[in-house]
């Protein structure tokens, strides 16, 4: 089975998350796509909701979707969420398929300085989604033996956690920028307020 890997604090998971998603499902023929919430992530502060909560929004928004599924594996370790620890847990465990990792336009850039990334490269296949606010660029493989890098096409979404948790405690309506149970979920359990 072809999977879409698609990594995130997820706080929350929101529309423009599940519009790359999906743009990278179609372009680039996956089965699935896995959304992974991590736990800790290493280059960015800490998430402000608790991993089961980000979790539970997840499943929440991808529950109706039949290419969208929510994995736990980076919440069952402890630790900080390195990318190159899950893939090549993956690529054992389930040796039967073959697993795209999707990144935001944001996030290429950096990725040459995340753990391993040489290896990273080798294991997994990378799919670039555009992201508000960033320019195209040049999406050369960066190492010798990597599996390749291709840029996903589709409509981009303007939304942002930051923006949506910033509405949150404010007092504002976050409808049409979450799907409707993720909003529900917020509200019940008040996050971000």
């Amino acid at each position: 089975m072809r999977i879409g890997l698609f990594g995130g604090t997820f706080d929350p998971v929101h529309l423009g998350h599940l519009r790359a998603a999906e743009s990278a499902r179609e372009a680039l023929g996956l089965e699935r796509v896995a959304f992974v919430p991590s736990a800790q992530p290493p280059h960015r502060p800490r998430p402000l909701s608790p991993a089961e909560d980000r979790l539970a929004m997840c499943r929440l928004a991808t529950a109706a979707h039949p290419g969208f599924e929510t994995w736990d594996l980076e919440l069952r370790r402890p630790g900080p969420s390195y990318t190159v620890d899950t893939v090549t847990a993956l690529v054992a465990g389930r040796p039967g398929d073959e697993f795209v990792l999707i990144v935001g336009a944001d996030t290429w850039p950096e990725m040459s300085s995340w753990r391993d990334p040489r290896r990273l490269f080798s294991l997994v296949e990378v799919a670039v989604t555009a992201r508000p606010g960033t320019e195209a660029q040049e999406l050369a493989a960066p190492f010798p033996g990597s599996r390749g890098v291709s840029r996903v096409v589709g409509p981009v979404l303007g939304i942002s956690a930051t923006a949506i948790r910033e509405r949150v405690r404010a007092g504002h309506s976050i409808r049409f920028l979450v799907p409707d149970a993720v909003a529900d979920y917020i509200a019940r359990r008040r996050l971000y307020s």
